[in-house]
């Protein structure tokens, strides 16, 4: 028999927070100058080159380097104060950013900058996502989740736009620059923001601080960083719910196609920096605009039971760009696509909830480095498809795959987390003692 529902939270309640605003707002300054960045680049090598491929490749730079970051430093926000994880993380893609802004930096140099400045990202964003979690709790923890997650999505379309339009009045560098100022901005917020918590997960050793003769022995037991890696992936792939949960996470990888080929797909319908930088910002916007009212208007349980039919239309409507549509069309589309992308929040509040604190960082990390790593890899795949094929033939390729592979998980949930189960309502577990580490329990 099913219990009462949680009451839902108010976005005055969740925004009456300070921390929750000073993580929020940081958000909001890091992904807009991160997006623009990304975008001035792409367009720039587009402009002088006219590949589709090259262009993909750029694209690809912004997510590819969270392989490194996802697998090996998201566990540092458990390991360390969250709080100095995210005012390092910034610091350093600041500093990073800057050298690219000096004048006759060649586009390759520029590239790896982008590279390695992304590589700190994964850290970041798992401790964002972990420290909110800290932050609030019930549901205005999944309210938060939703903001932060349109805030993302809202960060990318203001972001992808205005690269459109610097790369057209203004060019790259002021593009950068803005990006630097973004990263200082908010590292000050966070460091002033928030207050300093302990490390979620203590060092292995810590047990025998007291004791001197144990510490070097302490130390060699410590696993080494491959074996914590392995660890986490044993503790989100075990679990058959995180695991189908995951996948949906990844279901991204095949509707944010058009991303990877806006540029070219702009070209062939006439269009030039400004309306590839409309595509790019197309393929968030319905999602911001959504997510808000799904988390606001839709309940827990019901959030859940729509998750798979909505990731089934959220690849189908894709498969439309079969019919060659013009611009306009197209960014209906893209729109579309992105509204029924709100079950997202659904799928990563269930995954949340089911991991541990001393590994909730790891596993978030571990999820969105499959998801960014899955995006860098397919675009990189759509540029070289659209050297043979038309960019719309691409995308809605992309889109039917991507459809078989939601229904395939929409039954696998169904079997795992049955409609009004006992997860369905998306509460949060009391958190394990710091200790020791759960297992997960399968739903089901």
């Amino acid at each position: 028999m099913r219990g009462p529902a949680p009451p839902r939270a108010t976005f005055r309640e969740v925004f009456a927070v300070r921390e929750f605003r000073a993580v929020w707002f940081s958000q909001v300054l890091s992904v807009t100058g991160d997006r623009l960045a990304l975008v001035a680049l792409t367009l720039l090598v587009f402009d002088r080159t006219g590949s589709p491929l090259l262009s993909g490749l750029v694209y690809a730079s912004g997510y590819l380097p969270w392989v490194v970051g996802g697998l090996f430093l998201s566990e540092l926000a458990d390991r360390y104060p969250r709080r100095t994880v995210m005012v390092v993380c910034d610091a350093v893609r600041a500093v990073l950013v800057a050298i690219m802004v000096v004048p006759h930096v060649p586009v390759w140099a520029l590239v790896a900058l982008l590279f390695v400045a992304t590589m700190f990202a994964p850290p970041f964003d798992s401790a964002r996502a972990a420290i909110t979690a800290d932050i609030l709790s019930g549901e205005r923890y999944v309210l938060g989740t939703a903001i932060t997650q349109t805030t993302f999505l809202a960060g990318q379309a203001i972001g992808a736009v205005a690269g459109g339009v610097a790369v057209a009045f203004l060019g790259v560098r002021p593009a950068l620059a803005i990006d630097a100022a973004t990263f200082v901005l908010s590292a000050l917020l966070v460091g002033l923001g928030t207050r300093a918590r302990p490390a979620a997960a203590r060092p292995e050793q810590a047990q025998s601080e007291q004791a001197q003769s144990k510490r070097a022995q302490s130390k060699q037991a410590q696993p080494s960083p491959l074996a914590r890696m392995q660890a986490g992936l044993r503790l989100v792939f075990t679990d058959r719910a995180l695991r189908t949960l995951l996948l949906f996470g990844w279901l991204v990888v095949f509707y944010t196609i058009p991303e990877g080929i806006a540029a070219p797909y702009a070209a062939g319908l006439g269009g030039g920096s400004i309306a590839a930088g409309l595509v790019i910002a197309s393929t968030v916007v319905g999602t911001t605009i959504a997510t808000p009212l799904f988390s606001r208007f839709v309940g827990p349980r019901r959030r859940i039971d729509l998750m798979g039919p909505l990731a089934v239309l959220t690849c189908a409507t894709l498969v439309l760009t079969a019919l060659r549509p013009g611009l306009a069309a197209s960014l209906v589309i893209f729109s579309l696509s992105s509204v029924f992308g709100t079950y997202q929040l659904a799928a990563n509040t269930a995954f949340v909830i089911r991991v541990p604190n001393e590994r909730r960082a790891q596993a978030f990390g571990i999820a969105s480095m499959g998801v960014i790593v899955g995006q860098g890899a397919a675009f990189v795949a759509a540029g070289a498809a659209a050297e043979v094929l038309t960019p719309a033939a691409v995308i809605a390729i992309g889109g039917a795959l991507g459809t078989v592979v939601a229904l395939v998980l929409t039954l696998r949930w169904r079997r795992v987390s049955p409609p009004g189960g006992r997860h369905a309502a998306g509460r949060r577990p009391e958190p394990a003692p710091a200790s020791r580490s759960v297992p997960l329990r399968e739903s089901g």
